[in-house]
């Protein structure tokens, strides 16, 4: 990972040149500050120097949260946390403290990836100057990298560590994880005096739910045709703290009326009372989490296509020769190649796309977060479109074997759903890492790290989706004793028509997307 960097940081300072690099300030111009609070210098602080320490701990604690779950080890070994052994087909239920020990694991693997995760990508990002067009530049590329060492750290949790457990028992497979996240801990604080930190606004919760009570307040009012005449404080000063200024916006004028200056504010000077009065700016952040909303919600469909390599796509590959050579291919095990061709994508992405597409857009980034999204999501329609292709040919298979009726594997390699699984992982690096992009761009400067958060909400709320659309898929298609297109035998079934469906919402959720990606208007801050 360091020598990545390195090399990044290499061919960065070789494109500089072709930048549009200005006299820069000593200290950085986006109000950063030291872990001491003060002002902090531009050249000795953030950057790619302190994002190493950021990458790598973030990898090791991936690394860690994947395979070095105590707590679920524990009810799986401990006799008295064990649930009991299946007597032939009669499993006894398991105790209520094991089903406690059990989902206590589970929940404290989710409280920590979406405690670390979105702060992690918010703080990486703000060791680069946004008034910087170099850094800026840097910025784009620090979205990729750590997209890449959350995928590397699955790829080492999921083949290394696998293999040392499996051979040489889980102590030592606890043992390695643990010993490196004291170190990535270690190095993490070691960083502690070159990164660049953002002064807390307070909570963005309480500042939206302000938005609203003043709105409603005085809904009776009408609102001045010269928006200067909205609440604002005088001068480049906001009065969230670390927080830049966001220009008004004729959207949503309902909300406006919490900035209205009425008669009773103007009388008592009363401009201190945020659940009456509110500024243009905090109106302004509701207005921004608005507009985020239809791109948010078209990203959750990407992650229920995301949701088949741990669902449909095993299951699919259960029916198919897992056999290469003298080795068994788990189907589970394929996924890997999802992380592979994350792996793969980043840094051609990185280091070839965007220069190339930079030429032709003007853009820093090369790609617009939005047109980046864009293309994943046409990926992902291409990652269904072609299990259902292998799902066909595999029936098809199936019925020339006289199989149909019978539960057994059918003569197709498993390799066939390589594609698959490569397509999601390039889908992954347009659209994931787009979308954190986004949502670290475009969010207030004080609602980073919660829109951040919202992103990663789309992963979970995927994983709903695809269980709901599985659902209602088996209950239609089930009816009048039919078999349905998932029965227990798939080789009677029609998962290829399950495939189809997917691809053909993702096809109307791709339209739905091109549709607000062209009418949204980026914030404007001052």
């Amino acid at each position: 990972m360091g020598s990545l960097l390195e090399a990044e940081e290499r061919l960065l300072v070789e494109e500089e040149p072709l930048l549009e690099v200005q006299d820069v300030h000593p200290y950085t111009g986006d109000g950063s500050i030291d872990i001491k609070g003060h002002p902090i210098l531009k050249h000795h602080t953030g950057n790619w120097r302190a994002c190493f320490f950021i990458l790598v701990k973030l990898a090791n604690h991936v690394l860690f949260l994947l395979k070095g779950m105590t707590i679920l080890t524990l009810s799986a070994s401990l006799p008295a946390l064990k649930p009991p052994i299946c007597a032939g087909s009669i499993c006894p239920e398991a105790s209520l403290a094991q089903q406690i020990i059990f989902f206590l694991g589970l929940y404290m693997i989710a409280l920590a990836a979406g405690g670390i995760k979105p702060c992690v990508s918010s703080f990486g990002a703000d060791q680069f100057d946004d008034t910087d067009p170099l850094e800026r530049t840097r910025k784009g590329s620090f979205f990729n990298w750590f997209y890449l060492a959350i995928n590397i750290g699955a790829f080492i949790s999921g083949t290394i560590l696998v293999y040392v457990q499996d051979n040489y028992g889980w102590g030592i497979g606890f043992g390695i994880p643990t010993v490196f996240m004291a170190m990535a801990i270690g190095s993490f604080f070691i960083g502690s005096k070159i990164y660049r930190f953002q002064k807390p606004g307070g909570s963005p919760i309480i500042r939206v739910c302000q938005v609203v009570v003043a709105a409603v307040r005085k809904w009776s009012l009408d609102l001045p045709h010269d928006s200067s005449l909205l609440y604002e404080l005088p001068g480049k000063t906001s009065a969230i703290e670390g927080s830049r200024k966001l220009e008004h916006t004729s959207e949503l004028k309902f909300l406006d009326k919490a900035a209205i200056v009425c008669t009773d504010d103007a009388k008592y000077g009363n401009f201190s009372h945020p659940w009456r009065l509110c500024t243009v700016t905090q109106v302004e952040e509701l207005k921004i989490l608005v507009r985020m909303f239809p791109i948010w919600a078209t990203s959750i469909l990407f992650s229920a296509v995301y949701a088949q390599n741990s669902s449909m796509f095993i299951e699919q590959g259960m029916v198919l020769n897992k056999r290469v050579g003298s080795f068994d291919i788990p189907p589970a095990s394929l996924s890997t190649f999802d992380v592979i061709s994350v792996i793969i994508w980043v840094p051609i992405y990185d280091r070839v796309l965007v220069p190339i597409a930079r030429k032709f857009t003007g853009r820093e980034r090369g790609f617009s977060e939005l047109q980046r999204i864009g293309i994943g999501l046409f990926l992902s329609i291409l990652a269904m479109i072609a299990a259902a292709l292998v799902e066909i040919k595999r029936l098809e298979i199936a019925e020339a074997e006289g199989l149909i009726h019978e539960k057994v594997v059918v003569p197709m390699s498993i390799l066939w759903q390589i594609p698959q699984y490569a397509f999601v992982g390039a889908g992954e690096v347009f659209t994931c890492i787009g979308q954190v992009e986004f949502f670290y761009d475009e969010s207030p400067d004080a609602m980073r790290s919660l829109c951040s958060a919202f992103a990663l909400l789309t992963v979970s709320l995927g994983s709903y989706l695809s269980s709901f659309i599985l659902t209602m898929v088996s209950a239609f298609t089930s009816r009048g004793g039919e078999p349905g297109w998932i029965p227990d035998n798939l080789n009677e079934g029609h998962l290829d028509r399950f495939f189809w469906v997917i691809a053909g919402l993702s096809l109307l959720n791709l339209l739905v997307f091109i549709y607000c990606a062209m009418r949204y208007k980026c914030k404007r801050a001052s």
